[in-house]
């Protein structure tokens, strides 16, 4: 990959500032996948509902957006250079909380720290360094390279959690996750990112491109699809192993199907990198949420045994992390890389809120009905929904004193 004209990263060549944002992202991002693993021994041993653990995760999603355009416009201003270490630190924090939580308040506050960590050093918060470091014709490979890196996360973090919890109990799990986390710190220190002190040649700073952003339709539409994602993958990654367990299926078909969604993902995520170079994003983004469709359908028509949830599980990874790189592409075509992460953070806020949905809701919905037979119809109907949404966004540059941006065919 080659550096970005006019944007100075360093001594540190552009592919370690891609594989370090990559890595940092890969272990956040597996971590809050395997999250799930949690939910019946944590409940267990705490006497809390499902609704009440899921409320802690929802929590985590919701402070993660509420963040993320923050921490982007620091990222944006300053760099990235020390958000993406503190995004760590505060994943540490997290995982220790919630090894000593032993009750609600302490859970919503690991919650706090995780949905920080998330912030700082999530895929999101890697999206405008990257962005700025390469060159602009290879932006789709590089924010695809942060996809295929979280996708390596879950892969990776899903099996070593479960064992990790068999073998040390999930308290003494925690530990060894918190360490996984410190080992990643040298590395985001090398997520040198060094934008322009100046505003942009046309003369935004952060307030004019928020403002500019806001007043235009496509940005809302990207919103409320990014939200309908957030919703499927919190629901589906946190329920799915106390799903399979409801039905009397092995915790290794739980295992086994989340690990498909991370390998799922590995081909999803580069397939989507190439279909930002050859399509609108909208058209890709519309055929993923369709595919969405006819996969949670399989869990409700289909008959449920381990072999079918891994199936699907593994045709749902292939449309998890894709609707990333489709979406930030989407945002960088229409508003360029000056305030790519804040404006970014801002969509990922939607995304969370959905993801506060799909938690919440999971929890609450098996409380009241003991099934996720809703849960699975909801997701359904969002999904058609958000390949509704995608038809009338605008994949071209604000007319109205654009930002800056290189051009980009739409």
């Amino acid at each position: 990959m080659r550096d970005a004209p006019g944007i100075s990263s360093g001594t540190v060549p552009v592919w370690l500032i891609v594989v370090s944002a990559a890595t940092s992202a890969a272990v956040v991002m597996g971590l809050r996948q395997a999250m799930g693993f949690y939910v019946i021994p944590v409940t267990a041993d705490l006497g809390v509902t499902r609704e009440a653990f899921g409320l802690s995760i929802a929590f985590a999603s919701i402070i993660w957006g509420l963040a993320a355009p923050v921490l982007g416009a620091i990222s944006d201003h300053y760099g990235a250079r020390l958000v993406v270490p503190a995004g760590l630190l505060a994943t540490v924090c997290g995982l220790l909380t919630l090894q000593i939580a032993a009750n609600d308040d302490l859970l919503l506050l690991s919650g706090v720290f995780l949905g920080l960590g998330l912030a700082g050093a999530g895929i999101g918060a890697a999206v405008g360094p990257v962005a700025r470091a390469v060159a602009p014709e290879d932006r789709a490979s590089a924010i695809a390279a942060l996809g295929l890196g979280s996708a390596i996360g879950i892969v990776v973090m899903l099996p070593l959690t479960h064992l990790l919890i068999f073998r040390l109990g999930w308290k003494g799990s925690l530990s060894v996750l918190a360490g996984v986390m410190l080992a990643a710190l040298p590395l985001a220190l090398l997520v040198k990112d060094r934008p322009e002190p100046a505003p942009s040649r046309n003369g935004e700073d952060f307030v004019t491109a928020l403002s500019q952003a806001f007043a235009h339709p496509s940005f809302w539409l990207i919103n409320a699809s990014f939200l309908i994602c957030g919703f499927h993958v919190t629901f589906f990654g946190t329920y799915l192993p106390s799903f399979v367990a409801d039905l009397g299926l092995p915790a290794s078909a739980a295992v086994m199907a989340l690990v498909m969604v991370g390998l799922g993902n590995l081909v999803g995520t580069y397939a989507a990198g190439e279909c930002a170079r050859i399509m609108p994003t909208r058209a890709a983004l519309r055929m993923v949420y369709l595919g969405r469709v006819l996969v949670f359908l399989g869990f409700v028509l289909l008959p449920i045994t381990s072999t079918t949830i891994i199936v699907l599980s593994g045709l749902l990874g292939f449309l998890w992390l894709s609707t990333v790189p489709l979406t930030s592409m989407q945002v960088l075509n229409i508003y360029g890389t000056r305030w790519t992460t804040m404006l970014f953070g801002v969509v990922f806020f939607s995304h969370q809120v959905g993801a506060f949905l799909g938690s919440w809701l999971g929890g609450l919905i098996f409380d009241r009905f003991k099934s996720y037979d809703v849960m699975w119809w909801f997701s359904i109907g969002l999904a058609l929904l958000a390949a509704l949404l995608q038809s009338p966004i605008a994949e071209r540059p604000a007319e109205d004193k654009p930002l800056d941006r290189e051009p980009q065919g739409a």
